[in-house]
């Protein structure tokens, strides 16, 4: 996809200056979230089994639950565990076709998964080892590998601790 060059490109930060001028705060003068955390995200996906294999087998995220989605007879919804209390589901749609995933509004750019040290080399092992292609650690980031799940949805594993960006606490007590 095309980025902006010269002037466009001046108006897109100058923007971005006034949204953060606007909306963000300092930490002492943010607001407690009215939420208590992500209980799960879920995508769709085209095999069952073959996404069960990738995420339990091939990236280590148990599987905690199998069930049949309420909202679609004949679709099984099920859950991984991805730590802290926080699940990620799938449901897969039997008999209908599903187009290739695209970046578009409205769309998953990424889900980025935090992973530690240990975690981030053998999965990157694995998918040295499997031939599956990923991005990173390049392009300035030395702790992110992107790469697509069987289903195209783009998967980020982030060596980077819950709540920090780029090495600074943006969530919690110690954020700014």
């Amino acid at each position: 996809m095309p980025q902006p060059e010269g002037a466009a490109l001046e108006a897109v930060h100058a923007r971005r200056e006034e949204l953060r001028e606007k909306y963000l705060r300092a930490p002492g003068e943010r607001p407690p979230t009215s939420a208590r955390g992500v209980h799960h995200v879920a995508f769709i996906c085209r095999d069952v089994e073959e996404t069960v294999r990738f995420y339990q087998e091939f990236l280590g995220f148990p599987l905690v639950e199998i069930v049949e989605n309420r909202d679609y007879r004949g679709s099984t919804h099920f859950f991984f565990d991805i730590g802290h209390g926080n699940l990620l589901g799938f449901f897969d749609f039997p008999g209908h076709e599903h187009p290739p995933i695209t970046e578009t509004i409205g769309g998953v750019q990424h889900l980025a998964l935090s992973v530690g040290d240990e975690q981030y080399a053998a999965a990157r092992a694995a998918l040295d080892a499997a031939g599956t292609e990923y991005v990173g650690p390049d392009r300035g980031v030395e702790d992110s590998l992107y790469f697509r799940d069987p289903n195209g949805v783009p998967v980020e594993l982030y060596r980077e601790r819950l709540g920090v960006f780029e090495g600074k606490r943006i969530t919690g007590p110690d954020a700014g």
